[in-house]
């Protein structure tokens, strides 16, 4: 075997390797990995959570319709806002057909992000864009199940802000995780990609 051979060889293998490595995280996350074909999804499930006009809300509420969720904080100062505002936009793209879809904005930050402060929050966004907290262990529960990390992180001033996964889930009708739903396009692109769930 000459040397251009076994690199080419060594080049295949490291692809192929990699090819596995990434079928085997990718059908993991889905809770598809194992015998018997398609199990239940590895991401979401059961949460008992307030809304931001303080009434239980659950992932039974969520159920009958595909829905999206959203991970953030009211104090974050960008990626939040433009998430939700792309979030909205979406909504708006979507006209009447909005009404089929339900969107989630769950707080990492249970203890600034009261029902109240999420209410002033979101009358900035659609109507359509509901809001969740709850105790510290509900939250820390429903970010287990979503596979969500969220820190901490002091500040100079003796304030926090919150380090936190920013991934936008599309569940399906029956609550379970389809993907990660890109928002970085044009919102009518985004509709058509949506409805498709509908």
């Amino acid at each position: 075997m000459t040397a251009r051979t076994s690199h080419i060889v060594l080049v295949f293998l490291a692809f192929a390797a990699g090819l596995v490595i990434f079928l085997g995280v990718f059908f993991y996350a889905t809770g598809q990995l194992g015998g018997g074909g398609p199990g239940p999804s590895a991401i979401g499930g059961p949460f008992q959570l307030v809304d931001q006009n303080g009434r239980p809300l659950t992932d039974r509420d969520m159920k009958g319709k595909p829905f999206l969720v959203f991970f953030g904080f009211t104090h974050c100062p960008d990626i939040c806002p433009t998430t939700l505002f792309e979030v909205s936009e979406l909504l708006t793209a979507m006209g009447k057909d909005a009404d089929g879809v339900n969107a989630l904005f769950i707080t990492v930050d249970p203890e600034r992000d009261t029902p109240a402060v999420l209410k002033d929050y979101l009358s900035s966004f659609h109507p359509r864009l509901r809001g969740a907290t709850g105790s510290e262990q509900q939250i820390e529960q429903v970010e287990k199940a979503y596979r969500v990390y969220a820190k901490k992180v002091p500040t100079k001033d003796g304030d926090y802000s919150m380090d936190h996964t920013a991934l936008i889930y599309l569940m399906d009708k029956q609550g379970r995780f389809v993907a990660p739903f890109n928002l970085k396009r044009d919102p009518k692109d985004a509709a058509a990609d949506l409805r498709k769930y509908l």
